[in-house]
């Protein structure tokens, strides 16, 4: 594959990746690492690795950048901290891997129309805007439960809370969410 074409085809997966990083980066590091770098890095690594990808399909793709892009955050996390955090390695690998299924932050179908997508990307975007908004916590729990389809036992067992702490962190994370969704949806 010529230089230029692994370019566009890599560079096509940006914005899904920019996605993932934005919702995926601690929240430890946020003030200290921008997703845009974290992206640029991924695929300057994908780039320079391309002879190691062995699939054929853009799923097969997405995956193999969804672990670089992964891989990446964990060697910022290093960089920033000093020292190796083992249960956020897990945690961060399978819920980029698990990105991919969610709805925030699918890869646009090749049948979907030029203006769909846009509509698409534009929701996804509103949506981690919004997300951003919320305390770290609620939107920990939000993450968690709704795009990692972890139940609020499992939520309140990761973040070291009550089952009872959780729920409220979700109910009150959720009507926040509205608010703030519903107020980008009235006219100025």
């Amino acid at each position: 594959m010529l230089d230029v074409e692994r370019r566009d085809r890599l560079d096509a997966f940006r914005e899904q990746l920019l996605r993932m990083a934005q919702c995926h980066v601690p929240a430890r590091l946020q003030g200290k690492l921008d997703a845009s770098d974290i992206v640029q890095q991924t695929l300057l690594n994908a780039h320079a690795r391309c002879d190691q990808f062995e699939g054929e399909t853009e799923a097969e793709l997405a995956g193999w950048l969804r672990r670089i892009l992964a891989n990446a955050i964990i060697d910022a996390n290093r960089t920033f901290t000093g020292k190796r955090d083992v249960d956020l390695e897990r945690s961060l690998a399978g819920a980029v891997d698990q990105s991919s299924d969610k709805p925030a932050i699918v890869l646009v179908s090749e049948q979907s129309t030029p203006s769909a997508k846009a509509i698409r990307n534009e929701e996804e975007r509103q949506l981690i805007e919004a997300l951003r908004q919320l305390p770290d916590d609620q939107r920990t729990a939000l993450d968690l439960h709704h795009l990692q389809g972890l139940s609020v036992h499992e939520v309140a067992q990761r973040m070291q809370r009550s089952d009872a702490s959780v729920a409220g962190l979700l109910r009150r994370g959720l009507k926040t969410l509205r608010s703030i969704l519903q107020a980008k949806e009235e006219p100025e």
